[in-house]
């Protein structure tokens, strides 16, 4: 996927501007993209005065360990649900103490994981004023989906800086 970075790229920059002029703070929750995302926001020079910091929770024990994500709902719906990752949002959120928190929870690839095929991918924001999840049909190979989740997520995240949810 050439060029993915480049369309992430540019949006960071406008989020953590926008994130800067509101004196926001933002962490993440990231399972299927591994810490690209943080990666992401990271890569724009001034991002430490916005950025709190990130969790890579890959591991379902660890969704309910360090983001408080209810053991319920896991089990009951596996890790792969657009209500995981708004708890995911909010619990990056709260554990870290930021404004924001933008979550990625979803299938990769190749194989298929909690009955999800792969490209199945839930992103999700929470701010004071609200939560907003997205579900995703990503296609292309793995590394193709999870660069596409890091720009999709942006994206919603963009969405919400700039208008607020409240």
């Amino acid at each position: 996927m050439k060029g993915a970075g480049q369309d992430w790229a540019k949006r960071a920059d406008a989020v953590v501007a926008r994130l800067r002029e509101r004196a926001w703070t933002l962490a993440v929750a990231e399972s299927l993209t591994g810490g690209l995302l943080g990666a992401a926001i990271t890569s724009v020079a001034g991002a430490s005065v916005v950025f709190r910091g990130g969790i890579v929770a890959y591991a379902t024990d660890v969704k309910a360990g360090l983001l408080d994500v209810p053991l319920a709902l896991l089990a009951e719906r596996g890790a792969v649900d657009p209500d995981v990752a708004v708890a995911m949002a909010e619990g990056a959120r709260r554990r870290l103490a930021a404004d924001v928190g933008v979550a990625t929870t979803g299938v990769a690839g190749p194989d298929p994981a909690d009955g999800k095929q792969p490209g199945t991918v839930h992103i999700a924001v929470a701010t004071a004023g609200g939560r907003v999840a997205r579900t995703l049909a990503l296609t292309g190979g793995r590394d193709e989906i999870r660069q596409a989740t890091v720009t999709e997520a942006m994206e919603l995240l963009w969405s919400v800086v700039e208008e607020d949810l409240g």
